[in-house]
């Protein structure tokens, strides 16, 4: 399996402002509690990783065509209040580390000003044809490190 170095995205999106995915819960989400049901918000933070990636530039479908993946290895999430079906909450994107052969986002479900859910992901970048772990490619790892820099 290789993947060259000398592909790289045409463009290095920049972020004037934050990133948000904004959405609303569906009714399906919500417990009989009336909020969001934890596991939903795992899924929330997988959309939001998707739209930031296409948003600064990188299409996973090109990334995946590239013999790269990325995997969930690791989550955490800190639960501050609920969010109810039919409010309106962004999800906000950061990148918080950016190592050898993983990195870590950082998201935030924000309803208006409040911080509703906070949790990361550490991704571990790894081979479509199964061989294991690579090194984040450099294309990627510049575009990762520019909104780290950007995000502090």
């Amino acid at each position: 399996m290789v993947v060259t170095p000398s592909q790289s995205w045409s463009s290095l999106a920049r972020m004037d402002e934050r990133f948000a995915l904004r959405l609303s819960p569906r009714y399906m989400e919500v417990d009989q509690q009336g909020v969001v049901f934890n596991a939903w918000y795992l899924v929330w933070f997988d959309e939001a990783f998707t739209a930031w990636m296409r948003h600064v530039g990188v299409g996973y479908d090109e990334l995946v065509g590239r013999g790269v993946d990325v995997q969930n290895v690791h989550a955490e999430l800190d639960y501050r209040s609920g969010v109810r079906w039919g409010e309106e909450v962004g999800v906000e994107v950061d990148v918080v580390r950016v190592g050898g052969k993983s990195f870590t986002l950082g998201y935030t479900v924000r309803r208006g000003g409040e911080a509703c859910v906070e949790g990361s992901i550490v991704y571990a970048v790894v081979a479509t044809d199964g061989s294991g772990a690579l090194e984040i490619p450099a294309d990627l790892r510049a575009i990762l490190e520019e909104h780290q820099r950007q995000a502090a």
